[in-house]
């Protein structure tokens, strides 16, 4: 029997609730409702021209741009729930599957873009929900019979791969984008293209609010959309795991990007759709894409106007850079490396995942032995919540 310590805390967020914890140093959290409670509000951000930033709301946001897309609604996810809520105040509810058939019929051109678990199958007769639970085949049979299309995209290693490995590749990794690409009001009865990007998928567990509240809304906002993984309680007493990711709003030459990026991986997913049956339905694809040059009313992107070189909200952005014969894309890791040992005051790392050559680090230890390093063991020791000051050096990472 492994021994518990309770331990009081007193954070932000949840104010007096007790969390029992493993004597090992494994944590399992059980907390435990108390009355007083702690309201969090997202920080003001001044921009460069002293003006306060406007909060978006993710949710809200994605809504009311679909319900305003007039000509093409675009949807990337690894998953995607034809049942969720994207608003939950009580008005203008409807479920995210409703919706996107709702503008079908209004004659919005609607594409799906979803990946492919191969662990949900029929075997025998036998549904599989699938072990990732992303519901992929359950979103297709709802759009089946609708003029929404939808493609189911696996993960493939290629050809040029061994069966085994091409079986090993497309379970365990996944496509993992996330996009919305719509169409939106440009002013002077014009159009132009929008995109929302990040990490929140479509689906279930993923609705929550800057609050972050673990109680109170079990029955309101997130009654039968419940997602506790990692610790199993009771779904009507909570509390539940709150979840915690960035989205943005991309509006400008750069949503085109996104834009270019559906279409290619649209044109890619259907052609080897229409390898694998022959029929009608799947020909048909490669003509579902609207090439926005030809719609007069849609802003073309040599017709976007950039931002000067002084305009102090202008950003400037690391470009995606391949070299001639390289397999590996190693910019962004390059980019990573060289801001964090450019930091000179402080380092904030927030990611899933921070995997690096960990596999070497039980030898190499002592940076002052190992120059090549990129980065000291001790900043990424567990427990995942770590602060590690150098010097004048302040390392955060979660």
């Amino acid at each position: 029997m492994v021994g518990r310590r309770r331990v009081a805390l007193d954070l932000c967020g949840v104010r007096h609730t007790s969390i029992s914890k493993l004597a090992t140093g494994l944590s399992g959290f059980i907390a435990q409702k108390r009355r007083t409670v702690c309201v969090l509000k997202l920080s003001e951000v001044r921009l460069g021209n002293s003006d306060g930033y406007q909060h978006g709301q993710c949710w809200r946001d994605v809504y009311d741009a679909i319900c305003q897309a007039r000509r093409l609604i675009y949807i990337i996810g690894w998953s995607m729930f034809h049942t969720i809520h994207l608003v939950r105040d009580g008005h203008d509810d409807m479920a995210l599957g409703d919706l996107l058939r709702r503008k079908s019929q209004e004659g919005v051109q609607v594409l799906l873009l979803v990946w492919d678990d191969p662990t949900s199958r029929r075997l025998l007769g036998i549904k599989m929900e699938g072990y990732m639970g992303t519901r992929d085949e359950e979103t297709r049979r709802f759009f089946k019979h609708s003029s929404v299309q939808i493609l189911l995209c696996p993960l493939s290693a290629g050809k040029r791969h061994s069966w085994v490995k091409q079986q090993e590749t497309g379970t365990i990794l996944t496509h993992h984008q996330k996009t919305v690409i719509l169409d939106a009001d440009a002013g002077n009865h014009r159009r132009k293209i929008v995109a929302f990007m990040g990490g929140l998928d479509l689906c279930g567990g993923r609705y929550d609010t800057p609050k972050h509240t673990l109680f109170r809304t079990l029955q309101t906002f997130h009654k039968e959309d419940y997602y506790n993984p990692n610790f199993a309680v009771e779904d009507a007493r909570g509390p539940r795991e709150p979840w915690h990711d960035l989205h943005s709003k991309i509006d400008g030459p750069e949503a085109y990007d996104v834009l270019k990026n559906f279409e290619e991986r649209w044109l890619k997913a259907s052609k080897r759709s229409a390898a694998k049956k022959l029929s009608k339905l799947s020909r048909s694809h490669n003509d579902s894409l609207l090439w926005i040059n030809k719609i007069p009313d849609i802003i073309a992107i040599d017709e976007e106007i950039y931002s000067n070189d002084d305009d102090p909200e202008r950003w400037d952005v690391q470009n995606l850079v391949c070299g001639k014969n390289v397999l590996i894309d190693m910019s962004v890791h390059t980019a990573y490396v060289n801001a964090i040992r450019g930091a000179q005051h402080f380092i904030y790392i927030e990611n899933q995942y921070f995997l690096g050559s960990s596999f070497n680090w039980d030898s190499h230890r002592d940076v002052g032995e190992h120059k090549n390093l990129l980065l000291p063991y001790d900043h990424l020791k567990f427990p995942k919540f770590r602060t590690v000051k150098y010097s004048t050096l302040q390392v955060l990472i979660i």
